[in-house]
């Protein structure tokens, strides 16, 4: 199952999001992969300080095999699971050059993250796969959109952020028709009780509020089941579960759709 997290604008905490989901489904016993795919301000590499051989830039330039952009960052603290990333290059002259793509390019790169898709949830065996896109409607992060199976859309209370949002939904994941659903970040405590979401909006799986706590949340800090103590950490074990659910019913879905299928013969 490939979980796209996306933004409308930078800024709305979608990378720690990326990250501390994917850390929660590893410690549950996936096998899960993170793969950065936002190119324009990559900043992984900063969270988790560890590189590996290739960068995912490399993959799409077609400079490696996909399993060379991959890290284990498994270890005991996250038990039975499989915890792998994949980084994007953060030098400014690799953000530079990912800038200057054109749109052939790009219909390429395309194309590339599509067989990325079939070698980590087929090959690899990868139970769930997040890519963290770029903000915004760049040609990257509609590529990651239209690879996925289900869009987590980040947003904080901001009003120019919220309509813009809105707009998104309906010209961009209804247009692919792709399962989404809301994740309200950084949202001040005394909007949390008033907060709601009108009924043509995708539902909303999970309202985090603002915390000084969360800057405190290290690596180690999520691994380490003590951590649940943060009002933080807690708020994504919830939305984890929904988003398991939520992925749940879309495999039985498909199982049943095969089912029809096979019937059919």
């Amino acid at each position: 199952m490939i979980i796209a997290l996306h933004s409308f604008k930078g800024g709305t905490g979608k990378t720690l999001l990326s990250i501390s989901l994917a850390t929660i489904f590893a410690k549950a016993g996936k096998k899960t992969c993170l793969v950065e795919l936002d190119f324009s301000a990559p900043s992984l590499l900063a969270h988790l300080k560890k590189t590996g051989k290739n960068w995912v830039n490399d993959y799409l330039n077609k400079a490696c095999k996909p399993e060379n952009i991959l890290i284990d960052f498994s270890s005991e603290s996250i038990g039975k699971g499989k915890f792998f990333v994949g980084l994007a290059n953060p030098s400014t002259e690799a953000i530079r050059e990912m800038c200057a793509k054109d749109r052939k390019w790009e219909i390429e790169a395309l194309g590339r993250l599509l067989f990325l898709k079939d070698f980590l949830t087929k090959e690899m065996g990868f139970e769930y796969v997040f890519f963290d896109t770029s903000p915004g409607l760049q040609y990257s992060s509609i590529n990651a959109i239209v690879t996925s199976d289900v869009v987590l859309v980040v947003s904080s209370t901001d009003k120019s952020d919220v309509d813009g949002t809105r707009q998104m939904i309906q010209d961009l994941y209804q247009t692919f028709q792709k399962k989404t659903a809301l994740i309200a970040n950084k949202v001040p405590f005394e909007c949390v009780a008033s907060m709601k979401v009108d009924g043509h909006q995708p539902p909303l799986l999970g309202i985090i509020p603002c915390s000084c706590d969360i800057p405190k949340i290290t690596m180690d800090g999520l691994f380490n089941t003590s951590s649940t103590n943060y009002e933080f950490v807690m708020k994504l074990q919830e939305i984890a579960q929904k988003v398991n659910n939520l992925c749940g019913s879309m495999s039985c879905a498909s199982r049943m759709n095969d089912q029809s299928v096979i019937n059919s013969k």
